[in-house]
């Protein structure tokens, strides 16, 4: 079955939202995809006991009242071609042939290898938020949140409005460059409300600055937590252990269509001219795949790249302000949120790097190229398909990140045998049958 569209978005979460509003509201023909039932994106997940924020509810009101917007949910692109892109929904194959393509594929969270992150209990503090809303049992549970970046204080607020008891928060950035990221919020109020509102949420709550998770101990499941700090190595018994640094952009759908990565920090980021075009003409990014934002940014650039898919530039111009502003936050946040050594060398030899396959630190020394490693050891074989290790060994400065185009093969997620096979000349364009089968085996 081939649908065709004026544009297609992939991902719905504020930037996809707003992508695909700003585009639909010319007139043409849109296509929203996403892989959650519901719209929303990370940030804006659905909550199976709250409700949502004001503006989620506004942007997802405001995307079902188009008539000329098609919302398709739980949906995946499994293999793409120039002007197409191969879609597995409800467990249909379906092509959607586009006009433009707006890519708001996100981000995803940051987690570094440390002794006991293997233990049940112990989570990224995005990945327990994303749980919690899901109906993951928190209440009455002793939680302890660390890491770095102001994600720390929304995973806990999220925690603690679900009944968790929050012990402590510990942020790895210092005294000095915490204060000095505080003193230029009076630049975006908004911002700054939004902060004061978390501390009053997270009121009692031990706001631990330059302290950072050494270690996690327990037997079936984590019973104790090792913090480190100017004052020392103390243990902390607790349940929960949900550790985060920050996001790195989702970039593989990306770079399979072939657009150009750059990197940003130590992690590669879409490259875009001004008026979010990729390199690939016909193609926008907007929101974290282009660096990490914000929700402001977010929202802002997927009007810009939606009017801009749609052929509308004086409409996407207009918004320039407003990006250099958001962007001008987002700018702060590695400027003193940059994580310190101590954190990249917390993991031993014998720690797991790779979860899925089991490959220890010592069994990836040596290797500076991600494929180089996988064939040798099985690192990144797994179902996350190296989005936890690659990333992770990338940030501890063992892997050279790839950032040129067509690095990623698909399928981006794990995907039936059935929709593999419907693919046919797709996956031909990207690479021969048995080297796909051979190195996306966790996907197959």
């Amino acid at each position: 079955m081939t649908e065709p569209c004026d544009v297609l978005v992939i991902g719905a979460g504020p930037a996809g939202l707003a992508a695909a509003r700003a585009a639909a509201s010319h007139g043409v023909n849109v296509v929203l995809v996403d892989l959650q039932a519901n719209p929303g994106g990370q940030i804006w997940r659905h909550d199976v006991r709250k409700s949502a924020p004001a503006a989620a509810r506004l942007a997802v009101a405001e995307m079902r009242a188009r008539s000329n917007l098609h919302w398709l949910p739980q949906a995946q692109v499994v293999a793409t071609a120039p002007g197409r892109v191969l879609i597995e929904e409800a467990g249909l194959v379906r092509e959607i042939e586009y006009g433009a393509l707006v890519l708001a594929t996100g981000a995803r969270e940051l987690l570094l290898p440390f002794p006991g992150w293997t233990l049940p209990g112990v989570s990224g503090a995005g990945a327990l938020q994303a749980l919690t809303k899901q109906g993951w049992p928190i209440a009455g549970k002793r939680v302890l949140l660390a890491g770095s970046g102001p994600l720390l204080l929304a995973s806990a607020a999220t925690l603690r409005r679900h009944g968790a008891q929050v012990l402590a928060i510990c942020e790895q950035a210092p005294d000095a460059a915490l204060m000095a990221f505080a003193s230029q919020l009076w630049r975006w109020p908004g911002k700054l409300l939004q902060a004061a509102a978390l501390r009053t949420r997270l009121a009692g709550v031990a706001y631990r600055r330059a302290s950072w998770v050494r270690a996690a101990h327990g037997d079936e499941r984590v019973r104790e937590v090792e913090i480190e700090s100017a004052r020392g190595i103390e243990r902390i018994a607790c349940d929960q252990v949900a550790v985060g640094y920050g996001l790195v952009p989702n970039t593989e759908l990306a770079a399979q269509l072939g657009c150009a990565l750059e990197l940003d920090g130590r992690h590669p980021r879409v490259r875009v001219d001004e008026r979010l075009m990729t390199s690939v003409d016909g193609v926008y990014a907007a929101g974290e795949a282009c660096g990490i934002g914000g929700v402001d940014v977010a929202r802002v650039e997927g009007a810009m790249a939606g009017h801009a898919a749609a052929g509308a530039d004086d409409a996407a111009r207009a918004l320039h302000p407003r990006r250099r502003h958001a962007r001008a936050f987002a700018d702060l946040l590695p400027r003193y949120f940059d994580l310190r050594d101590d954190v990249r060398k917390l993991a031993e030899p014998t720690t797991l790097v790779c979860r899925c396959e089991d490959v220890a630190l010592a069994q990836l020394q040596g290797y500076s190229d991600a494929r180089a490693a996988k064939l040798a050891t099985r690192c990144g074989m797994g179902s996350c398909q190296g989005r936890i290790c690659g990333t992770a060994l990338t940030e501890l400065g063992l892997l050279v990140p790839a950032t040129r185009a067509h690095a990623a093969r698909p399928p981006v997620f794990p995907t039936r045998l059935a929709s593999l096979a419907a693919a046919g000349s797709y996956l031909d364009r990207s690479c021969s049958e048995r080297t796909f089968l051979t190195e996306s085996k966790g996907s197959v």
